[in-house]
């Protein structure tokens, strides 16, 4: 029975208009499904005209303007839902997702979905479970001491993978998954036995762990920035609060 990293995978990968989750909205976002290693992928796009307006330094980043999104984009609401049920029938399935920096794209499609639907990811999901694998937790992880930084393209070229279009949903979903692949036979011995399930529950802790080390880290340069520890969906502010 093959391990984890040569089964089926799928990724997901959303570009936006800006970092900050809470507020900032969906432009374009992508699903990759992959049977095997080999498997062609299957890829669903969506592109989406956020009804607000989109900072240059966004358009710089992922190339889609206003004037294409307003003439190419769905409204959010129908989106938001499709992206949800298509993320539900992965945990229907059992395929583990792969999301790099898992808190930041699936916080904040939680937040559109709330914005836009009236209801969270959690309820969309319902008894099934999202099992997800973060390749910037795993790197974190696997190889701490690794100096540099650890963007999607770094890991790309850390781990031999090759980056096509960075900066596009679906592109990126690829690569991502790829990471995740090339990551597991890097570590087999420390991954390989372990269920997707049980990297899930193990991520949770890891990335808190490292956001810990990230907030000591600020408080010793002067830094006010504060490292959210949950993993791999942020609580609603008040919640948090």
């Amino acid at each position: 029975m093959p391990c984890w990293y040569d089964g089926p995978l799928a990724s997901f990968d959303t570009e936006t208009t800006g970092v900050d989750v809470e507020r900032d909205r969906i432009v374009s976002a992508a699903l990759i499904v992959q049977e095997t290693p080999r498997a062609a992928p299957r890829v669903t796009r969506w592109l989406v005209n956020p009804g607000v307006d989109i900072p240059q330094a966004a358009t710089d980043i992922h190339g889609l303007t206003p004037a294409h999104l307003a003439r190419h984009g769905r409204w959010p609401a129908p989106v938001m839902e499709e992206i949800a049920r298509a993320l539900t029938e992965q945990a229907l399935m059992g395929r583990p997702l792969t999301v790099m920096n898992a808190p930041f794209d699936l916080t904040l499609l939680d937040r559109e979905l709330r914005r836009h639907r009236a209801a969270s990811l959690a309820h969309y999901l319902g008894p099934h479970t999202l099992t997800v694998l973060d390749p910037l937790v795993l790197d974190k992880h696997c190889d701490r001491y690794r100096k540099g930084r650890r963007t999607l393209t770094d890991l790309c070229a850390e781990y031999g993978v090759e980056l096509t279009g960075a900066h596009e949903a679906a592109a990126d979903a690829l690569a991502a998954l790829q990471v995740v692949r090339a990551l597991g036979h890097r570590f087999a011995d420390r991954l390989g036995a372990l269920s997707t399930a049980e990297l899930h529950t193990r991520q949770a802790v890891w990335h808190a762990a490292q956001a810990r080390g990230l907030q000591a880290w600020f408080a010793r340069n002067g830094s006010e920035e504060s490292v959210d520890p949950h993993w791999p969906v942020r609580p609603e502010l008040s919640t948090a609060a």
